[in-house]
């Protein structure tokens, strides 16, 4: 392994890693709003309840949804990961 190689991520395929990379640049809230999203997400799809594919429309959804703050306690990340658990929750109820 004398070299390695790096190619830039294909977003197109990975649509997740994308909105990863928005989280990050976001900053603040955002990536614990990410976090919560998938968290719940990934929960559904292995209970059956949505599909694979469908991962990463909640989690852009709920990013779009919950407003971005700025975090400077424990509380403030508590709330914003509650915030975006109820926006999942409330983006698989339009889904039923």
């Amino acid at each position: 392994m004398a070299r390695l190689h790096f190619e830039a991520p294909d977003f197109k395929r990975f649509p997740c890693l994308r909105l990863a990379y928005q989280a990050l640049s976001a900053g603040g809230s955002a990536p614990t709003v990410l976090n919560a999203a998938n968290e719940v997400a990934v929960e559904t799809f292995l209970k059956c309840r949505m599909p694979f594919t469908a991962i990463p429309a909640m989690i852009e959804e709920v990013m779009q949804t919950v407003c971005r703050r700025d975090i400077s306690t424990l509380n403030d990340v508590l709330a914003a990961d509650s915030e975006a658990r109820e926006a999942a929750h409330d983006w698989l109820a339009c889904l039923a």
